[in-house]
C-alpha cells in the first residue's frame, strides 16, 4: 500500500478530510496526474467517497478532476449508507465529477449503470424531479402537462397515466431506441439533472431504461400507499349481517 493511501485513510478516520485531500493532491503536484489516478485505485471506495462528499461542486478538488469512471462509480454507490443524504447533495457530488468535461459525461453514467446499486443511485439523483423525468421519458419534454397546483388526486391520476405509457413503451420495445430528441443537448445544458437525463436517454439508453423501471416501481408503490392511506378500513357494503347498530326504537 502506498504511504499516502495509508496516511489519507488515517486522516479521514480522524475526520480531517481536507488534510486527506491535500495529501492526495500533493501526489499530483509532485508526481503527476497519472500517479494520483493509480493511487486512487488503492484508496478504499468509502474513503474516496468521503473526499467527494467534502469537495462537491462548491469546492474544487484535484481528486474530483482525476477520478476515473470506475473509481467514481464504485464509490458513489456507497453514498446511501451514510447520513445526511439528500438528493441535492448527491447531485452536487455527481455533478462535480460529471461536468468537469462535458464530453465524458456518458462514460461516468455508463460506469454507474454497470455496477450493482448504480441504477438505484441514478434514480436517487433525480429524486426531486420525478415528475419532470417521467414527462421527459414519455414525451421528450421536461414540462409536465399538469397544473403545478393540482391536488393530490389529480396528480396521482396523471402519474398513473405516465406509468401506463412507460409500461406500453417497455412492452413494445420502442421506449428509448426508436425516439428522436425533441430538445438538443444545448437547450438543456444546465450541468445538472436535465442535462444528465438527456445524456442518459440519448447516449446511454439502456441505463436510462433501467433507471426508469426503478422510478416506475417507486411511483407505483407511492400510489398504492396513497390509496391505502385514504381507503376506509371498513365500508358499509362490506359489513356482515348483524354488524349494524341496534335501533334505538
Amino acid at each position: 500500500m502506498h504511504p499516502v493511501v495509508l496516511k489519507s485513510s488515517q486522516l479521514i478516520l480522524a475526520g480531517d478530510i481536507a488534510g486527506a485531500e491535500h495529501a492526495l493532491a500533493t501526489i499530483a503536484d509532485e508526481q503527476g496526474d497519472h500517479a494520483l489516478v493509480e493511487i486512487l485505485d488503492e484508496l478504499q471506495p468509502k474513503d474516496l467517497l468521503a473526499v467527494m462528499r467534502e469537495f462537491d461542486s462548491s469546492r474544487e478538488s484535484v481528486v474530483n478532476m482525476l477520478v476515473t469512471p470506475k473509481q467514481f462509480a464504485r464509490s458513489i454507490v456507497l453514498e446511501k449508507k451514510y447520513g445526511d443524504r439528500t438528493s441535492e447533495r448527491l447531485r452536487a457530488m455527481v455533478n462535480a465529477v460529471l461536468y468537469r468535461d462535458t464530453d465524458t459525461v456518458h462514460e461516468y453514467l455508463e460506469a454507474m449503470a454497470d455496477i450493482e446499486g448504480g441504477s438505484d443511485t441514478l434514480a436517487d439523483y433525480f429524486a426531486d424531479h420525478y415528475d419532470e423525468v417521467f414527462c421527459f421519458a414519455t414525451s421528450g419534454s421536461f414540462t409536465p402537462q399538469i397544473d403545478p397546483d393540482s391536488d393530490a388526486k389529480t396528480h396521482n391520476t396523471w402519474l398513473m397515466e405516465k406509468i401506463e405509457e412507460i409500461d406500453h413503451g417497455l412492452a413494445f420495445g420502442n421506449f428509448i431506441e426508436d425516439t428522436r430528441p425533441l430538445l438538443s443537448r444545448s437547450e438543456v445544458a444546465d450541468g445538472d439533472w436535465m442535462e444528465t437525463a438527456w445524456v442518459l436517454r440519448y447516449q446511454v439508453p439502456d441505463a436510462f431504461e433501467e433507471m426508469m423501471i426503478i422510478l416506475r416501481d417507486r411511483a407505483q408503490k407511492m400510489l398504492e400507499m396513497f390509496d391505502t392511506a385514504f381507503t376506509p378500513e371498513f365500508s358499509d357494503a362490506g359489513q356482515a349481517p348483524g354488524d349494524e347498530e341496534e335501533s334505538a326504537i
